[in-house]
This record gives C-alpha cells, structure tokens and sequence, in this order.
C-alpha cells in the first residue's frame, strides 16, 4: 500500500526550490505515497529507447522490461549496446530485448533505421528520445548542424515522423485510453533558457555547451507540445519530462564540478528514470497529451508568464524542424 501523498503546496515548494526537489531527497519524499505499477503493466507493448547503451537509457530500457515490455535499445555504438543488453538480459532473464544501431544527430541513419524497422516491426507503442550530448565545442555534423540541434531535436523530431507508421498501428482506435506514447527526457536545465529560433545553430557569440545543452532542451519540450497538437488525430500521446539531478557517466564527464558538488544529493539512474518509465505505463499520462512531468506530476514549463514563447516562436521551430529533415 502507498503512503500519504505530498501535499501540493509542499510538492510545489520542493520544485520552486530546485535542490530539494531535483535531488534524491525530493525523489523520496514524493515516491513514498506512489501506487506500485502492476507488473504487467506493459505486456505486449513494445517500446523504442535511444540513447540506451547506459545512464538513463539503459535504466529506462530496464524499468520497461521489468513491466513487460519488449524493448527494442537505440545506440550509436552496438559494442556498448550489447553489453547494456546483456546486463539487462542477467537481471531479467527471458526479457525480449534487441539492440540497434542509430545515430540520432545523423539524419541519413535515423532514416535507414526506421525504414528497418518498419519492415521488422509490426507496432510500436512506446518511443523514447533519451540520446544526450553536451559537448565542449561547437561541432558539426555531416549535414551541417550543431550536434546538440541535431540530437536534442532535429534527430527525434525526423525519428517520430519516420516512425508514425508504427506508432498509429500501436494506438488501435478500439483502445483510446492506451495510445502509443512518446516521451522526450529534457532537463531541469531548459528552465534557464528561452527559445532561441532566432540563432537555432548557435553560430553567433561563444559556443557554451552548457548553452546549447539548455537551449535544445527548451526546444524539446515547445516540441513536444506541437507534436502533440500535430499526432492527435493519431491518436498518439506525446510528453516530456525531465529527471532531476541524476548520476549518469554523462553528468560525471561533461560536469565534474558539478558532479562532486552534488555527489550526495544525486539520484541513482533508476530513480532518474522513473517518470519516463511511469509515462509509458500508467493511465493518466495515456488520457492526456503535451505536458511537462516531473517525479509523475504535471510541471510548468515556464515560472514566469513573461517566459512563454510567442505564437511566431513556436511556428518558426515547427518550420525548422521540417525544413532541416525534408530529404
């Protein structure tokens, strides 16, 4: 049995407070009044994970398995991808788990991979964009956009086009409380930043990964939101969320400092993953469309009115995303 709840105006200040509310001590207080999943709660679905070789994507790749998922793990390097699986496959023997290649700041390889799997795949009820990258430079991809674009947002927007097929064929019209679900994991970080359609490949001033990082993390969530108004006649529902401070390698390498700072407050990759396991398995998030979620509560994606993007804003990142993937 679950405990007592977080009372609202005490979940509220935990968020409005970041530490408290991004840490694992926030992660406690609110999971102590959590129902447990059922754990069939995913049984003939299947579920795609990017960025699934470690860190977030593998514990969210294991979170989907444990309630009965067949997953299929995305990864830019089949050696790591294997071995994430194989990790997977020792604490969940018989679990249906494949490994496949795709590079999600490489257009062309999104597009193979997809028609792949539309020839392999019968339906997909889950896809989740988890690949990250915080670089220390600004770099290029072999199509000419910066690599944070290109993976935080160019990448999964071309990904779940590519995949509608499978996504429609996951969301039977016969079961409208269960529609495929696609979920994007954005950052506390996006909270920093505003929506920058005006320099969206960060040519002008001095590159700050850290920048790029927040920026395309803001541009997920926007995303996520037009997504959602774009796929409803589909019946596919679309979510971000964002999972606190966790202690992932990509935390350890691209901020040390903050990485030794935080140590003791951050949350192991399973609690960081959670609420996008949780968002691919419970109701309410399959009765609903373009939230922001945090620890399984709706957030806001702005703290200040003034924060929300123009109307102009929004069509120019829905207009940038078309244009940058149309082959």
């Amino acid at each position: 049995m679950p405990g007592v709840p977080l009372p609202r105006l005490l979940d509220a200040a935990l968020d409005r407070l970041v530490v408290p509310g991004y840490s694992r001590l926030g992660y406690l207080a609110r999971a102590a009044g959590w129902s447990a999943l059922p754990a069939d709660a995913l049984a003939g679905r299947t579920v795609a994970v990017t960025g699934a070789a470690g860190g977030l994507g593998e514990a969210t790749a294991a979170g989907l398995v444990a309630l009965g998922a067949e997953v299929e793990m995305l990864v830019r390097d089949r050696g790591r991808g294997e071995a994430a699986r194989a990790r997977l496959l020792e604490a969940h023997p018989g679990a249906r788990v494949t490994v496949a290649r795709c590079d999600l700041a490489d257009l062309d390889d999104v597009r193979r991979y997809a028609a792949d799997a539309r020839d392999r795949l019968v339906a997909l009820h889950g896809l989740v964009h988890n690949a990250g990258v915080l670089p220390g430079e600004r770099t290029e991809t072999k199509a000419g956009h910066e690599l944070c674009l290109a993976t935080h947002v160019l990448g999964p927007f071309l990904l779940t086009r590519e995949l509608l097929p499978l996504l429609r064929a996951g969301s039977p019209p016969d079961r409208p409380g269960s529609p495929a679900r696609v979920v994007f994991v954005s950052s506390g970080g996006m909270y920093t930043a505003s929506l920058h359609t005006d320099d969206p490949e960060f040519r002008e001033g001095r590159f700050s990964g850290g920048a790029a990082y927040a920026r395309t993390k803001r541009m997920q969530v926007v995303l996520a939101e037009l997504l959602a108004d774009d796929l409803a006649g589909a019946g596919v529902a679309v979510h971000s969320m964002h999972p606190g401070w966790a202690d992932t390698p990509g935390v350890a390498g691209s901020l040390p400092g903050f990485h030794r700072l935080t140590g003791p407050l951050l949350r192991t990759v399973e609690q960081g993953a959670d609420t996008a396991v949780w968002l691919q398995a419970a109701r309410e998030p399959g009765r609903c469309s373009g939230v922001f979620w945090h620890d399984r509560a709706p957030r806001p994606t702005h703290y200040l009115p003034r924060g929300a993007e123009a109307p102009e804003e929004r069509a120019a990142l829905w207009a940038l995303c078309v244009d940058a993937t149309t082959a």
